[in-house]
């Protein structure tokens, strides 16, 4: 069998369901990979009028976790974003958590999401406004990845920032040939997290593993409190064109996508990673269960934005965008041309075909309990409820975190 995430998860992703139970947010992102493309999400139709040629195309799923639907949308994000980006010099910073904080992570994602982005954005922002580094207002732009290289669980968060930022009405550039004294940016990053950390954990907002206790708490906090935190300032960067390009790569489509996927044989799931730390391809081999944990692990929580905004990249900054390009001897704009889209023509004749016909989504992924919803027919009707609907426990042994923040299937 050829080995692509689809393929994997129509074979093996049922069986992982039934056993370890899964989020809703997951069950959708693994249904959404499994039917992408084919007739049960709908499809398009196109005819040629001169002699009757039909053409369809079954329409694609469009989850940010499918790696089939990430070239488009990747491709237009960078277009934009090339246009946005400031005509100076750029920095790449990566933030990175503690591991001891992992398992924190895993049973309060949104929160630890929203304030990793925080922590890093605001320690830049307020760091940078100093008279001693910048005194201005940059831009950053910033991309939450929660993986490493071989799907593991690795949250951190890249950072693209201006080199110069603007005070008052005028462009300052770096006083110094550096962006910020890292030992300075960890410090502020760590007492920023820790600081929100400790209220959370005050006001009753975190969750803790189930076989957690005080005294755990307090010993992964002392020991990440007195550990340095890993900060990396790569840079500077003449544009940020190319760090744009790499993060593009990893804006959608999970943690593994197709063309690294080596063998599948129900058992087993090798794939192709590169080792940071020689640079050299090299390959893994996991048991199908734990690459479908690996893989559904990453999928973002709904609503979570995994790409934001600050400073002057922000979407209302236009003016000021523009303002400091004049100060740059730079045109002013940010004005993208999309190519046309490619007209369809008949294979037996040449004609353009004309869009016939236009099909949705024939079932939910999710049947809802509710009796309303059958009333007014949201949802299939006569579809049995499986096991990870109302009133389903997990097996014994289970681990929590799949169902830590309550989400579970309706």
């Amino acid at each position: 069998m050829e080995a692509t995430l689809k393929n994997i998860l129509a074979q093996s992703y049922a069986c992982y369901r039934d056993k370890h139970g899964v989020s809703v947010d997951q069950h959708h992102a693994a249904m959404a990979i499994m039917q992408c493309c084919e007739n049960e999400l709908g499809y398009e139709e196109w005819l040629c009028e001169r002699d009757g040629h039909i053409e369809q195309q079954a329409h694609a799923c469009r989850h940010r976790s499918c790696p089939r639907c990430q070239h488009a949308y990747n491709q237009q994000w960078l277009d934009k974003t090339r246009a946005r980006l400031l005509p100076c010099t750029h920095y790449h910073v990566v933030f990175t958590l503690p591991h001891e904080l992992n398992e924190l992570w895993q049973y309060n994602r949104q929160w630890s999401a929203d304030h990793l982005f925080k922590a890093a954005a605001e320690t830049l922002r307020e760091l940078l406004r100093d008279e001693r580094y910048l005194g201005a207002e940059v831009g950053i732009l910033a991309a939450l990845h929660t993986w490493g290289r071989t799907a593991s669980f690795h949250p951190h968060v890249h950072m693209l920032v201006t080199g110069g930022g603007v005070s008052g009405e005028d462009w300052r550039e770096l006083k110094k040939p550096f962006l910020l004294p890292v030992g300075v940016l960890k410090a502020k990053f760590r007492g920023k997290w820790l600081n929100w950390l400790n209220v959370a954990y005050a006001k009753g907002d975190l969750r803790l593993p189930r076989h957690w206790q005080d005294r755990d708490w307090r010993r992964v906090l002392a020991r990440v409190a007195r550990k340095g935190w890993n900060v990396c300032i790569q840079g500077p960067y003449d544009h940020g064109s190319g760090v744009t390009n790499y993060l593009s790569r990893y804006l959608r489509g999970g943690p593994i996508k197709d063309a690294r996927l080596i063998r599948y044989d129900d058992e087993q799931v090798s794939f192709r990673y590169r080792d940071h730390r020689d640079g050299k391809d090299k390959s893994i081999t996991l048991k199908t269960e734990e690459f479908i944990r690996r893989l559904l692990w990453h999928v973002p929580v709904k609503g979570q934005h995994n790409l934001r905004y600050y400073g002057l990249y922000v979407p209302g900054a236009r003016d000021k965008r523009d303002c400091v390009r004049e100060q740059l001897g730079r045109p002013r704009g940010e004005e993208v041309i999309l190519p046309p889209k490619a007209t369809r023509v008949c294979p037996d004749c040449g004609a353009a075909l004309l869009h016939y016909r236009s099909t949705r989504r024939k079932k939910s992924y999710i049947k809802s309990p509710s009796p309303a919803a059958h009333e007014v027919g949201l949802v299939q009707q006569g579809v049995r409820a499986d096991r990870t609907g109302i009133g389903w426990s997990p097996p014994s042994g289970m681990d929590e975190k799949f169902l830590a923040g309550g989400r579970r299937l309706n």
